[in-house]
């Protein structure tokens, strides 16, 4: 294996809506980590959101200077002395979330909702929001945050374990019915590859809400019907699409303030509704209450994506995700603010922009 070099080129958030590139040392990995070379990093709608302090609440991120990216594919450069399964040159995809892997809900599975939740001394890890993330061309990972990818994955589809992730997540949690129908709204990363799983586990009729070259791409992708919310009513031309029934399962991909009211008002009596996006509590449109207690409507929450990698990554590999058409752009690391500024105010048909450190 080559040589591991001291320093490395960084993208860093110097201040809220102050991008700068820096010269950093190289992580030394601890014994439970491994030490990753950075292929591909994408941009989540977060990334933007926490370049502007919108996400200072939450304190994302803890401190200045900081590495975001949390989106990403590459190769172990080395392990720590207590890390076993991984090996340098070993092709990764790396997860967002690590829990403490103590608490109850982490001994349960649900490390996205760790309960220890920020503490590094317990072992909590929230890579790109609370610790250094992969917009450089090395990080260091607990090696229990990592997925082995497939031999034949672009570095630029694997970087999309942590979208994908998060769609399989939701459907796992709703459910599907086969031969039944599916709504999404949001053409977005999630929403796209919501579509293709749906697809593969059965759904017979998937309705694509959204607008402009997004939901043109969800048609190309394979939604049997597509509606344009800024041209007609969405829930009623749902309703006119399933004979007056409404859908068995809607997934609520837009994180806009009526996506999850219009989505209650798509699902039919005894329907399940999948909350995927993220919501500002201040300006979503209440929900009809009445109505989901007297259709007996259950709504699910649905955050990130634990324990999913593997089959995701898999999901890539085989085509049922069509990530060819979702990685819209590909740049440079040295190009991150022309990529967010892109992927921000949605120019040049974009859908999902990956950065690469190494490009």
């Amino acid at each position: 294996m080559p040589s591991i070099p001291k320093t490395m080129r960084a993208c860093v958030l110097e201040a809220y809506g102050k991008i700068g590139f820096r010269e950093l040392a190289v992580p030394v990995p601890a014994p439970d980590e491994a030490l990753c070379k950075i292929r591909a990093v994408a941009i989540c709608g977060s990334d933007p959101k926490i370049m502007a302090g919108s996400q200072a609440k939450m304190n994302w991120p803890p401190a200045f200077p900081f590495v975001l990216g949390h989106e990403w594919a590459g190769e172990v450069a080395a392990v720590g002395e207590a890390v076993t399964g991984l090996k340098p040159g070993d092709r990764v995809a790396g997860e967002g979330h690590c829990g403490c892997g103590q608490c109850e809900n982490c001994k349960k599975g649900d490390y996205t909702v760790c309960l220890n939740y920020g503490r590094r001394e317990l072992g909590h890890r929230h890579y790109g929001h609370r610790d250094q993330g992969a917009n450089a061309q090395y990080n260091a990972y607990r090696a229990k945050a990592l997925a082995r990818m497939p031999d034949s994955l672009d570095f630029a589809a694997g970087a999309l374990c942590d979208t994908g992730g998060a769609a399989l997540h939701g459907v796992e949690l709703t459910g599907v019915t086969p031969g039944g129908v599916a709504v999404i709204y949001g053409p977005g990363p999630i929403g796209l590859c919501v579509l293709g799983i749906v697809k593969s586990m059965g759904s017979d009729q998937v309705i694509m809400v959204g607008r402009g070259h997004r939901l043109q791409t969800a048609r190309e992708l394979g939604a049997d019907a597509i509606v344009d919310f800024s041209r007609e009513d969405a829930p009623a031309r749902i309703l006119e699409l399933t004979g007056g029934k409404g859908a068995d399962e809607v997934f609520e991909c837009s994180g806009a303030p009526a996506g999850p009211h219009d989505a209650v008002h798509s699902v039919r009596k005894g329907g399940r509704v999948a909350l995927v996006g993220l919501y500002d509590d201040s300006a979503v449109k209440p929900l009809p209450l009445h109505k989901i207690v007297n259709e007996q409507i259950k709504i699910i929450g649905s955050k990130a994506n634990p324990n999913v990698s593997d089959r995701v990554l898999k999901m890539l590999d085989k085509g049922v995700i069509g990530w060819r058409k979702i990685v819209s752009h590909r740049f440079p690391l040295d190009r991150y603010q022309e990529g967010v500024d892109l992927f921000v105010n949605r120019r040049d048909r974009v859908v999902k922009v990956v950065m690469e450190p190494w490009a």
